[in-house]
């Protein structure tokens, strides 16, 4: 039995600018993913990305609070960040290093530098979960930079595979719900380069450094450091990098496509889970 390729083009359907903003005890950051131009992309609630060279901008980090009902993705690009939950669980998020954990029916942790100089830079990203495992147990998932795959699947073209596949390659995270996809993909100077998306996903791709251009001939649009574009049309999806190289994360998982009901840390279906969210907050029952 032979399996068809889907080789229509992809293309941006829309392009998003950052907003910048603070969170946690004031860390200054770019949001992406859950402001009023786009306030979700489902499955994705959020995408952050944090960048200073300032110890001022992060240096107070995100004191303890709460999540419930969703994911929450840390990849670091540079610097360190210390996590604790109140389950006991710790650890050191270090250069290249990713953290999956998925707060189910809820945890408090705190994320903070440990550094007092020098660069901070990363993203966050929050992904639903289901109606069916939103009160699941809480669990991480966590990588190492030389636990994730590093792939050259053409001239020039370097990728990071942190959940999905390139080629026979996957990246070492896993979540059945949403299959998700999430690539750090570096381009050399004027170097294209064209990934089959998985079928039936949300997708968008976020250029960090430089500048690219997403799509083939009239549909192509270009990306600058800082822009979004969400992702529709076909599976194939043409990158080419512009006269200074460009680096960007492509990310995409399968639509819930069921009800959000958000405020703050917690995400549920109905307001009335929302409501009982707070109540068990309040009671000390995360």
């Amino acid at each position: 039995m032979s399996m068809t390729i889907d080789t229509t083009p992809a293309r941006v359907v829309r392009k998003v600018h950052g907003r910048a903003t603070s969170d946690g005890a004031g860390v200054k950051l770019t949001r992406v993913i859950g402001g009023p131009d786009l306030p979700e992309l489902d499955p994705f609630l959020l995408l952050d990305e944090f960048g200073t060279d300032k110890a001022e901008d992060y240096i107070a980090g995100f004191p303890s609070h709460p999540h419930r009902g969703f994911e929450t993705v840390t990849y670091m690009l540079d610097g360190r960040m210390r996590h604790k939950d109140n389950h006991g669980n710790e650890g050191l998020l270090t250069p290249g290093s990713v953290q999956w954990m998925t707060a189910g029916r809820g945890l408090v942790h705190s994320e903070m530098p440990e550094q007092e100089s020098g660069r901070m830079r990363g993203f966050q990203l929050w992904v639903n979960l289901p109606a069916r495992e939103k009160m699941t147990d809480p669990r991480y998932q966590e990588f190492a930079p030389e636990r994730i795959p590093v792939v050259q699947p053409d001239v020039g073209v370097t990728v990071k595979v942190i959940a999905g596949r390139v080629g026979d390659v996957a990246g070492p995270i896993t979540q059945p719900a949403t299959d998700p996809l999430y690539l750090d993909i570096a381009l050399e100077a004027d170097t294209a380069w064209t990934y089959a998306l998985p079928e039936g996903h949300n997708a968008f791709a976020y250029v960090f450094e430089g500048a690219a251009t997403v799509g083939e001939g009239d549909s192509a649009r270009a990306l600058e450091t800082h822009e979004m574009g969400v992702i529709g049309g076909g599976s194939a999806l043409a990158l080419r990098a512009g006269a200074s190289g460009a680096r960007l994360i492509l990310v995409a998982g399968t639509p819930l496509r069921e009800p959000v009901a958000r405020h703050g840390p917690f995400v549920m279906n109905t307001r009335q889970e929302l409501m009982q969210a707070f109540v068990d907050f309040q009671e000390g029952k995360f």
